[in-house]
C-alpha cells in the first residue's frame, strides 16, 4: 500500500471535498479522486461518499481513519530514526498563531542552516488546541503559550522568552500614562479565550480600570494595524517589537512589574523528533 494514498485519504477527511484536499495536496481532483479509488480497491470496500457539495468517511472510512494517521506517522517517524543525523523525515510543528509574524520565521532560518534537507509542516492555532494536538501525537511539537495545567508524563515545555504586556497606542496620542490611556481611549481587546487576553483582563482588573471596549479579537497582527490607523489603544504582550516599531506604533511599559505572557516549546521528550526538537529549543534561547 503506497502511504500517499493513506496521505492523501486523510486530507479528504479532513478538509471534507475533493477540491479543497487537492489544493492542500498541489494535486488535480481527477488525480485525488484516482488515488482515493486505487486505495478503496486495495482495501475492498468504499471510504468516502459524497454528502450534498461535501464528502465524508463512510462507517469502514471512519473505522481507519487513526489507523490511517497512526501509520503515516510512524513511517514519518522511521525516516527520522533512520536519518539522526541529517533529519529527513517532516517535523510537524504547531506553532500559536500571533508568533508566525516574527519568532517562527527567525527559528526556521536556524533550523534550515543546520539541517537543509528537513521538511517541516506548520500547523497554526490557538495554544490550548496545539497542546492536544502534540498529545495525541498529530504533532510532533508546538511554540505555545505555557500550559496551564501541569503537563502529562512523556511531555516537555521548556520557556522560549517571555513577553511582557505592553500598552499599544497610535504615536500621535500626547499622553504618556498607560493606565490613563487604558481607561480613557478606545480599546481593542485581544481574545479573553487566550492566554495573553486572559492575563490582560486579570491587569485591567487588578487595576480597576474599566477600558472604552470597541472590539475583541484573536489576532495580534490586526490589532496592531488598527492601533496603527487611530481605531484604537489595547494591551498585549509585546511579541514583536521590531515590527511593531516599524509601524510606528508606541509600546508603553505598564507599572508595578507588569505581567508577561511566557512562550516556549512543549513536545514528545521520547518522540522520533526528540533531538531535532532540542536543536530548535537551542537555537530559540540564542535569539532570546
Amino acid at each position: 500500500m503506497d502511504t500517499k494514498y493513506l496521505h492523501s485519504f486523510i486530507s479528504v477527511v479532513d478538509c471534507g471535498s475533493f477540491a479543497e484536499a487537492a489544493r492542500h495536496l498541489n494535486l488535480t481532483p481527477a488525480a485525488l479522486a484516482a488515488r482515493i479509488k486505487a486505495l478503496e480497491e486495495d482495501i475492498g470496500t468504499t471510504l468516502i461518499t459524497r454528502a450534498g457539495r461535501n464528502v465524508k468517511p463512510t462507517d469502514a472510512g471512519m473505522k481507519i481513519v487513526d489507523r490511517a494517521r497512526s501509520i503515516l506517522r510512524d513511517t514519518r517517524d522511521m525516516r527520522a530514526i533512520a536519518n539522526n543525523d541529517e533529519p529527513l523525515g517532516e517535523l510537524r510543528l504547531g506553532v500559536a498563531t500571533s508568533t508566525l509574524a516574527a519568532l517562527t520565521p527567525m527559528l526556521l532560518r536556524k533550523v534550515y542552516a543546520r539541517y537543509p534537507k528537513m521538511t517541516i509542516f506548520i500547523e497554526s492555532g490557538a495554544s490550548s488546541v496545539l497542546e492536544a494536538r502534540t498529545m495525541s501525537r498529530h504533532l510532533d511539537a508546538a511554540i505555545m503559550v505555557e500550559p496551564v495545567y501541569a503537563t502529562a508524563k512523556g511531555f516537555e515545555w521548556k520557556l522560549i522568552k517571555r513577553e511582557q504586556l505592553v500598552v499599544m497606542a497610535t504615536g500621535s496620542l500626547r499622553d504618556e500614562d498607560p493606565l490613563r490611556i487604558l481607561a480613557e481611549q478606545p480599546f481593542l481587546r485581544f481574545d479573553r479565550s487566550l492566554r495573553g487576553g486572559q492575563i490582560a483582563e486579570q491587569y485591567l482588573r487588578r487595576h480597576r480600570i474599566v477600558p472604552n471596549e470597541r472590539l475583541e479579537i484573536d489576532t495580534l497582527i490586526t490589532i496592531a494595524h488598527l492601533v496603527r490607523d487611530g481605531v484604537g489603544v489595547s494591551l498585549i504582550p509585546d511579541w514583536a517589537p521590531e515590527w511593531i516599531d516599524s509601524l510606528g506604533i508606541k509600546r508603553l511599559s505598564l507599572p508595578d512589574e507588569p505581567p508577561a505572557r511566557n512562550m516556549g516549546i512543549f513536545w514528545d521528550t521520547h518522540g522520533a523528533h526528540a533531538k531535532t526538537i532540542s536543536m530548535i529549543l537551542e537555537e530559540a534561547r540564542r535569539l532570546f
